[in-house]
């Protein structure tokens, strides 16, 4: 499966498909599952983006390295996501249809997990999250949901410019993470 159009959103969202995705075409970014032998990429991907976080001195997001048994049931699954732009791989996400984290919250929708785009791709994340509430809206669901550390107020922003609405914090492994939906 391909995803070739970014389509919109919703109205008030992020404006148009060229202003959220940095003025990147659809036949730029393609989105294909990750193959079990392409885990490595997915490894390197987060690990990328943790030391990217890391070194401005954001430590609750992700860990410092990923626990690769962790990540192999979502790639079986069909559940992760590589991002290519021009043909090279320049992120990853995982698109859930549940979210323990999400357990007190009714409703159905899709779950953004492990967004991670490459530094040379500005832009991308916008595309993902298209992606992901175009996705999410094909298979019947009425939002998309995600959550970040709660202590990382550049990507709470970011969210919260895009149009998800905080709705609330709650705590994962010790970390306390606030909730993000976007209506769809």
């Amino acid at each position: 499966m391909v995803w070739s159009t970014l389509g919109s959103v919703r109205p008030g969202g992020w404006g148009s498909a060229a202003d959220r995705s940095g003025g990147r075409s659809a036949a730029e970014v393609v989105l294909r599952p990750a193959r079990p032998d392409q885990l490595p990429e997915v490894l390197a991907l987060l690990e990328e983006a943790s030391a990217w976080l890391r070194g401005r001195g954001i430590t609750t997001q992700w860990p410092e390295r990923f626990n690769p048994a962790s990540l192999e049931p979502a790639i079986a699954r069909t559940e992760t996501w590589l991002v290519l732009l021009g043909g090279t791989i320049a992120g990853t996400t995982t698109l859930t249809w549940s979210d323990p984290l999400w357990a007190d919250v009714g409703g159905h929708a899709g779950y953004v997990h492990r967004l991670a785009t490459r530094r040379g791709g500005p832009g991308l994340g916008a595309v993902v999250l298209a992606w992901a509430a175009d996705v999410t809206r094909r298979f019947g669901r009425r939002s998309l949901r995600l959550d970040c550390a709660a202590d990382n107020p550049g990507l709470r922003e970011y969210y919260e410019k895009a149009g998800f609405t905080d709705r609330g914090d709650t705590t994962h492994n010790g970390t306390t993470v606030t909730r993000y939906e976007l209506p769809l």
